[in-house]
């Protein structure tokens, strides 16, 4: 029996240090995923700011832009890494065009692999949309065109290819795409691109030793890859010079999976004056929003000559238990962008008190309410499946859709297509900056948001927009849906378009 015992107390011990070795692993990784970088910047790179994509008119009065997908190095400032980029090696241009233009986009893909384009938040026919089922093989080109008519807002456009989506995001296929209205123009924004009215595209990045980008999801995190490193426009620890009294801030939250609460680190106010889909109904004093992977705020900051400040993001309140916040980044807290303000200030107009008319949109009058459940990587139970229409929706009606995340781990949803307004958050009333037009909203774990939208315009019984979260992991897991707009009457077809491609040169049609 001497030898038996001895085994067991061996196993014994074995098994504590196992046990205690874990404990000590959960409390070391638990204590080790705070991450505060609160005052400890150095900011000393200049914000880049990406250059406006230049476009010609055709003869057939469209505006054309050229876009080539492609591989590259960049400089983040601090490290090169290999990157993705459109025309470059590192995100894109912005597009811009005006209410009433036709636009055409010619991409073309120079990777080695099949990606695509979806211009996120435009209003547009769904075989111009550029999901999953409009897909560019390396090597060739996509050339879709439609009418540009939404309000004025700040969108954004980047790849979509079915469980491919985060890698193409993360590696820099992505850019902004400036929507005008210049006949309800509003007075008193500041309006210059590059001077007073600038874009901030937020992303957060983990590099490797040798300062390239690391790709994998994030040990123990339940939404695929969280950075440690914040960059700003492709760049680490940047500042912006401010030469007026005011300056707007189109903020992005452009990252895969991290949410950010922005504010001021010296706790100023700042005015929000729009989100997803455009201006609000007035501006708004705020000192944080909360913008999840999608959201776009912006925002307008008053400065002081020669002072200094810094755009923070804090701690969010996800909604979640104290474990799942600490390891999806929950607790983190970053210094994004220092705005350095010059000795001497251009005077800025006052900010209006007005600034666009929402029309409400009244659920009495919605023709369907349904009910979309969010949890794990599936909606409704239901992973996403490119041959199967999820819903039909009929062209010129309304509908209410009710939105409920089931569980403590942070879901958000967008909708192609359509703007919706956001009608109550668990039966209150939302807040201001939740009051406008949106396409992508953070759902808050076990709390029901009803979202109402029109579906004008455009039908296809075969060619699908989609609905999906926006945390990228989430999406390529199969976090998906996707529903056609029909005519009154019509039925819903068979998905179309080419899930492996493009041939070279295909025209699209509005």
């Amino acid at each position: 029996m001497r030898p038996l015992r001895r085994v067991l107390i061996v196993a014994t011990v074995a098994v504590v240090l196992l046990c205690s070795a874990g404990v000590a692993g959960v409390a070391w990784m638990f204590n080790s995923k705070t991450i505060s970088t609160a005052g400890e910047i150095e900011f000393v790179h200049a914000l880049p700011v990406p250059p406006l994509a230049p476009s010609t008119v055709d003869g057939q009065g469209r505006r054309v832009f050229e876009l080539r997908a492609q591989t590259g190095r960049h400089d983040f400032g601090d490290r090169t890494a290999d990157t993705w980029g459109f025309n470059g090696a590192y995100l894109g241009p912005t597009l811009r065009a005006a209410r009433g233009e036709q636009v055409l986009v010619n991409m073309h893909n120079e990777l080695d692999e099949e990606t695509t384009v979806h211009w996120h938040g435009m209003h547009l026919p769904a075989r111009m949309d550029g999901g999953p089922h409009q897909m560019v093989p390396a090597g060739q080109s996509w050339h879709p065109t439609w009418k540009v008519d939404q309000p004025a807002a700040t969108l954004w456009y980047h790849p979509h290819p079915h469980g491919e989506t985060a890698k193409h995001v993360y590696r820099g296929l992505a850019g902004m795409f400036i929507v005008d209205e210049p006949t309800s123009s509003v007075g008193g924004l500041p309006d210059r691109y590059g001077v007073d009215d600038v874009p901030v595209i937020v992303q957060d990045k983990r590099f490797s030793r040798n300062g390239n980008l690391r790709e994998g999801n994030t040990l123990f995190s339940s939404v695929g890859l969280i950075g440690d490193t914040i960059v700003v426009n492709g760049a680490t620890a940047p500042y912006l010079d401010v030469t007026t009294e005011r300056i707007r801030l189109r903020v992005l939250n452009a990252s895969n999976a991290r949410v950010f609460d922005f504010g001021f680190a010296d706790d100023r106010e700042f005015a929000l004056v729009g989100t997803d889909g455009g201006l609000l109904t007035q501006p708004y004093r705020m000192k944080k929003v909360m913008l999840s992977p999608g959201e776009r705020a912006e925002i307008v900051v008053d400065v002081r000559p020669g002072e200094r400040t810094v755009l923070r993001s804090f701690a969010p309140d996800l909604g979640a238990d104290s474990m799942t916040e600490r390891l999806n980044g929950g607790e983190d807290t970053f210094d994004v962008l220092e705005l350095r303000a010059a000795d001497r200030l251009e005077e800025s107009p006052e900010l209006p008190s007005r600034l666009a008319d929402i029309p409400r949109l009244d659920p009495k009058e919605a023709a369907e309410t349904r009910k979309f459940t969010l949890s794990g990587t599936r909606i409704n139970g239901e992973a996403m499946d490119m041959d199967r229409i999820d819903l039909t929706v009929t062209k010129g009606t309304t509908e209410v859709w009710e939105l409920t995340s089931q569980e403590a781990l942070q879901h958000n949803f967008h909708v192609h297509d359509v703007q919706f307004q956001v009608i109550d958050v668990a039966g209150a009333k939302p807040p201001p900056h939740l009051s406008g037009w949106k396409d992508t909203l953070y759902l808050r774990p076990n709390t029901k948001f009803r979202i109402i939208a029109r579906f004008a315009d455009h039908s296809d019984p075969n060619m699908p927009y989609m609905y999906h979260c926006h945390i990228l992991y989430h999406e390529d897991e199969g976090m998906m849906g996707q529903f056609v707009v029909v005519e009154p009457g019509q039925k819903a077809g068979t998905p179309g378009g080419n899930h492996g491609g493009h041939g070279g040169g295909h025209q699209g049609h509005g």
